[in-house]
């Protein structure tokens, strides 16, 4: 299988490349990035884009895309209207696109975040954003996708948040982990990898997936 992994200098997106690295069934991995990754393995081939809307000048030097794990994003908190729209909406636009022509028989995963407003008629307008976005993945004609709408991950392999905030509240919630990890409303790093190279082998009709079907979703490659 080969996967493109946007986001992957982000602890969402480290969390699901170090899966990917560590999993068989994955052979070769693209990441698209603003900056470089201070990880290496030689399944890896990076592209540095400064400008993600540029994205389709890929398309000959990507040369297959069983999945895309589209961790890339940013926080509406701090950031104009226009731009998160830009970051959130039409650079994922441009991505979902590339990937459709670059293979339309892929699936693609999109990190989005719970309460997120899949009729795009919330108060709260990062949620109709990413409402937006989760239905432009959903109906573009890929043959599968799935949105993540992730909630509190514990991370692992000592993966960390880019903020300074993000950092200091895992710090102080690291001794309570192994009761964090019990609670079925709680992912991990790995939990969250797995379930993501999972999507591709056990298709499921809910395009939705919370903490919980992660959760669910990683158990079957254990099992099997």
């Amino acid at each position: 299988m080969t996967v493109l992994i946007t986001g992957s200098t982000g602890m969402v997106g480290k969390s699901v490349l170090t899966q990917c690295i560590n999993d068989d069934r994955v052979k070769k991995i693209y990441l698209l990035n603003r900056i470089p990754i201070d990880l290496k393995s030689s399944k890896i081939s990076e592209f540095i884009m400064d400008d993600f809307l540029k994205l389709a000048e890929l398309k000959n030097q990507i040369r297959n895309c069983d999945a895309c794990f589209h961790c890339m994003g940013i926080t509406s908190f701090g950031h104009k209207s226009e731009y998160y729209h830009k970051v959130t909406f039409e650079m994922t636009k441009v991505l979902t696109d590339l990937v459709y022509k670059i293979n339309s028989n892929a699936v693609m995963t999109y990190v989005s975040g719970e309460g997120t407003s899949t009729k795009e008629n919330s108060k709260i307008s990062w949620a109709n954003v990413k409402g937006k976005t989760e239905n432009y993945i959903l109906n573009k004609g890929l043959k599968d996708a799935y949105m993540i709408r992730l909630g509190l991950l514990i991370p692992g392999n000592g993966i960390k948040a880019k903020t300074k905030l993000y950092n200091l509240f895992y710090t102080l919630m690291k001794p309570l982990y192994p009761l964090m990890k019990l609670l079925p409303t709680i992912t991990t790093s790995r939990k969250l990898g797995l379930a993501m190279i999972n999507c591709l082998y056990f298709p499921s009709k809910n395009k939705y997936l919370d903490n919980r079907k992660i959760n669910n979703l990683c158990k079957k490659h254990l099992k099997d």
